[in-house]
């Protein structure tokens, strides 16, 4: 690009909120749509963007457009609006974790109306996502992902085009899909292991520095040791939502999903039970209780 694009962002929640910061503070031209929490946008303001009061407002104002939003239906929502508003000329970059078999969807509508869709799921935590070194994983064509790379590097530290659109979102339920298996796997044999004289300490000290130690498993196990509530923030209903978006691809590609069912319905149960707000190495202590082991206090 030789000119920098204007940037509208919708959802300057936990994440959005450091993405946007990012890019104003490196010369963009922001515009964000209001939030329901008023700090990020009001920081944001401050820091030279401006507000828009609605999505048609922010379409007609910007040329790329960035969303991070709790998923599919949401995205589906507004990018509608954007296409109603107009959209010849204009790209979208979905950073949700959405569903690929949405996103090629509205990818195809985006494209009829003169729009592109990208998509830029993220990794890492709000703590990257302010110091603009967020990693994310982009489905796009190759033109585009050079148009838009100098402002994906203003967030990301590591940005990777992973194939055409809808590979991004593929390529996150992938990497998720890992992550929340080793949770019901570590949630489940802590629970064996309490049942059978083994408490959380021992297993820790045992797999802990050996060959099945790894990033995810120190910040789990952080919760289920030190009891630290924050040492991984991400929820259960999140959990869920992204297995059940796993599980529809798998449906869809014609793969018979056993292990990613089994993870999905454990996922379930429990959001079914009143826990989707609790954090996902709390799923340790949902394991453990549904077995008959009370870990609370441990």
């Amino acid at each position: 690009m030789t000119e920098k694009p204007r940037i509208g962002f919708v959802g300057v929640g936990l994440m959005g909120h450091g993405m946007a910061k990012n890019m104003v503070e490196a010369g963009y031209a922001l515009t964000v749509l209001g939030h329901r929490n008023r700090e990020p946008v009001e920081d944001l303001l401050r820091r030279g963007a401006t507000e828009a009061a609605d999505v048609a407002t922010l379409a007609g104002a910007c040329d790329v457009i960035f969303l991070c939003l709790p998923g599919s239906p949401q995205v589906e929502a507004v990018v509608g609006e954007i296409i109603s508003a107009g959209c010849e000329g204009k790209t979208v970059v979905d950073c949700s974790t959405s569903n690929p078999v949405s996103t090629r969807a509205l990818e195809a509508a985006l494209r009829k109306a003169g729009g592109v869709l990208v998509d830029a799921p993220l990794s890492r935590t709000p703590k990257e996502a302010w110091e603009g070194t967020l990693d994310t994983m982009v489905g796009a064509s190759q033109d585009d992902f050079e148009r838009l790379r100098p402002v994906i590097d203003c967030w990301a530290g590591k940005a990777v085009r992973v194939g055409e659109v809808g590979a991004g979102h593929t390529m996150k339920l992938l990497n998720n899909f890992l992550s929340l298996g080793y949770a019901a796997i570590y949630s489940e044999a802590l629970a064996i292991g309490a049942k059978n004289g083994i408490d959380a300490a021992t297993f820790h000290s045992v797999i802990g520095g050996g060959r099945m130690d790894c990033g995810f498993y120190q910040t789990f196990m952080k919760y289920v040791v030190e009891r630290d509530r924050d040492a991984h923030k991400f929820t259960l209903r999140n959990a869920h939502k992204d297995m059940r978006y796993l599980v529809s691809l798998a449906t869809e590609s014609g793969i018979a999903g056993y292990v990613s069912s089994a993870v999905k319905n454990g996922l379930a149960t429990a959001e079914a039970i009143g826990r989707g707000d609790d954090y996902l190495p709390m799923l340790s202590d949902i394991v453990a209780e549904l077995n008959g082991v009370d870990r609370k206090g441990s």
